[in-house]
Order: C-alpha cells, then sequence, then structure tokens
C-alpha cells in the first residue's frame, strides 16, 4: 500500500471512484489502468503515485469499504448492552453489507481469498477487527452468563460468519433478492435458540 498519509487527495479519490464505476460494468480482470485512468480524468502515472498495481487499488477500495462497515456496526451495537442483541444487529448489518454492495461482496466472496497477498492487505486487517469484535462480544456473552457456559466462543464465532456468508452466497452469485430482515431473524433464531425440538 503506497498511500500512507492522513489526508486524502482529490487525485487519488478520484482513482478509486472511476475503479468503484468500473467494478459495477465489469469484471476485475478486463478492466485496464488505462481505462481507470480515463474515467477519473487523471494520468495513467498518478494511479502509480497512489497504488502499487491494479490489485492494490481493489485492496484499499475494499478497505475503504470495511472501514465504513465496521464503523456502522460500532455505532449500532454501541446503542445495546445485550450480547444476543448485539450479535443479532451484526447479522443483519453484514448482509445488509453484502446485499447493499454487491460488486464486492462477490469480489471478497470469490476471488480475493485466492491471493495471498489479500492476506497482508489493509482490508484483510479489517476484516480481522469484524471478527474480533464478534469473538469479543461471544466471551463478554459467556461472562455475563447470557450465552451458555459451555460454548466454544471460536466456533459459535464460525458458526456466525458461515451462516452469514452462505445465506446470501448464492443471492449474491446469481443476482437473486435477498430477505435481510427475514434471512437475519431465521439466522439468530437457529443460533441462539437452537433447532431442536
Amino acid at each position: 500500500m503506497k498511500h500512507k498519509g492522513k489526508t486524502n487527495p482529490p487525485g487519488r479519490i478520484k482513482i478509486m471512484k472511476s475503479f468503484s464505476l468500473l467494478m459495477a460494468q465489469k469484471d476485475f480482470h478486463s478492466i485496464t489502468t488505462a481505462e481507470i485512468a480515463k474515467n477519473a480524468q487523471v494520468t495513467e502515472g498518478l494511479i502509480y503515485k497512489y497504488f502499487k498495481d491494479k490489485k492494490d487499488l481493489l485492496y484499499q477500495v475494499l478497505n475503504k469499504h470495511f472501514v465504513e462497515f465496521q464503523t456502522k456496526i460500532e455505532s449500532r451495537i454501541a446503542k445495546e448492552n445485550n450480547c444476543i442483541k448485539q450479535l443479532e444487529i451484526i447479522i443483519f448489518s453484514s448482509l445488509e453489507s453484502y446485499a447493499d454492495n454487491r460488486i464486492f461482496s462477490k469480489i471478497l466472496l470469490l476471488e480475493v481469498r485466492n491471493s495471498l497477498d489479500f492476506f497482508d492487505s489493509g482490508a484483510y486487517e479489517m476484516i480481522r477487527k469484524y471478527s474480533r469484535t464478534i469473538l469479543e462480544i461471544i466471551k463478554k456473552g459467556l461472562k455475563e452468563g447470557e450465552l451458555k457456559s459451555d460454548i466454544d466462543p471460536l466456533i459459535l464465532r464460525k458458526v456466525i460468519l458461515g451462516a452469514i456468508e452462505h445465506a446470501c452466497l448464492g443471492e449474491i452469485i446469481f443476482g437473486r433478492k435477498l430477505d435481510i430482515d427475514k434471512v437475519s431473524t431465521g439466522i439468530a433464531n437457529i443460533v441462539f435458540n437452537g433447532a431442536k425440538a
């Protein structure tokens, strides 16, 4: 990641916006830096001032998305003290984010995880922060007796994350409508109330 400053220069903002717009129209691999520069009305060389390559640009755009998402989640859960309610908010907010940002959701679910350098990116660090947030809430719930004491917090986190991804994977890939309320309520009901009769 080349850009280290606290400011966000206009040229960098234009490049990221141009790339995001192109991502809504084309496959990542078919987008060229020349197209990005043309749409952003900047020189192609300016892209390399702020980004190592096209993949770095993708990771930084994803990072921006994840920072905004994490901020939204933290703001929403701050209004609740109950662990179950906080986890329900995270489930709903995650499904909402996947549904509202389908292009980047598709890239995250199907593409970038196959690339080892993604795991060194700021975007992946934000995913880890999101994952830690879930784990901290689970541990708090165990400590305060809101969750059963014999629950493994790491396994519960995996169950929640897996349920979120699988609930929207087909809808995102095939462009189907996702009923966020119904699906998030269904996941929360099974996870927190169980499936046993």
